[in-house]
């Protein structure tokens, strides 16, 4: 998906080192920078690493325009929905923010256009990255409770949730837990890496994924067809993600879903999030950092 100059600068860093990688930055007249779990990456024009941006092999333009042909099949403006909300989301659930010259209509993105940077987040499926949280969200042999996972970006939330997913939906024999039924709302491409709508990540025998459909819609839309037991999904902000949340639980539906945040103290102050938190519906709040590496659990609060 990048151009082949850089391409070829990637391929020759050693293994252990690009399976560490998170992101991936191209911006316009600066340097390639990779980022790893332990900082930032530059390489020169031979693809060695070096410690000197200054020294390091310069993104042009040409480049950036070219890897994003690649990554859309030269259909960029095909995908203005995409776009418009700053990221596309390739095969495998690699998500790609975007910015360039916006251009806005009554005080709303329209498009964006002339990107000058991009920024490729790395999808790692971690088969087990659920299992300490797991243990604490299971409630009898088939039950589990209300979840809230806080996360600040990079801490591994997308990577838990989609292993809980598979855990849920599998059971385990080791806990004497029963799969249940579970729907996926995964308005991003990323929970489950889906490429033509159908999932490439593991999310479990018995799980159901709605790709790309706006996380509010989607809740209401696997009630009505799918009758989950479970819904599972990522980064809930706005009013109507909370009141879509709160009609699946009042339907007897378990929920677990995910909110930008570095403590519970931070979620309390936004407006949005106050309601349902007063109300109490978590029963389980977990709080993951990347002090001990991404996806560190900081503590599980019981609501």
């Amino acid at each position: 998906m990048l151009v082949p100059g850089i391409r070829e600068k990637i391929s020759k860093v050693d293994n252990n080192i690009l399976n560490s990688l998170i992101e991936i930055r191209l911006r316009a007249n600066k340097p390639l920078v990779l980022e790893s779990i332990k900082g930032e990456l530059f390489l020169d024009k031979k693809g060695q690493i070096i410690n000197s941006p200054q020294r390091a092999y310069f993104t042009s333009e040409r480049d950036i325009v070219e890897s994003l042909d690649l990554m859309t099949e030269s259909s960029l403006y095909t995908l203005d929905e995409e776009v418009r909300a700053g990221f596309l989301t390739l095969a495998g659930g690699h998500r790609v923010g975007l910015v360039g010259q916006v251009i806005s209509e009554e005080g709303k993105i329209k498009r964006i256009k002339h990107i000058s940077s991009i920024n490729i987040r790395i999808c790692q499926e971690v088969i087990g990255a659920g299992d300490k949280v797991f243990t604490k969200i299971i409630a009898g042999k088939q039950d589990i409770y209300n979840t809230l996972i806080i996360s600040p970006p990079r801490c591994g939330k997308t990577t838990l949730i989609r292993d809980l997913a598979r855990q849920i939906s599998d059971g385990s024999s080791q806990f004497a837990f029963k799969g249940l039924k579970v729907g996926v709302v995964d308005e991003r491409s990323e929970i489950g890496g889906a490429y033509r709508g159908v999932n490439r990540n593991r999310l479990g025998l018995r799980t159901d994924l709605l790709d790309r459909c706006p996380k509010a819609e989607g809740m209401m839309l696997l009630i009505r067809s799918m009758s989950p037991d479970i819904i599972i999904t990522d980064e809930i902000g706005s009013k109507e993600d909370v009141n879509a949340l709160m009609e699946a639980i009042n339907a007897g539906v378990r929920v677990i879903t995910t909110v930008h945040g570095s403590n519970l103290e931070d979620i309390r102050r936004r407006p949005s999030l106050k309601e349902i938190l007063n109300a109490r519906v978590f029963k389980r709040i977990v709080v993951l950092s990347s002090r001990k590496g991404p996806g560190t659990v900081e503590e599980v609060i019981k609501g």
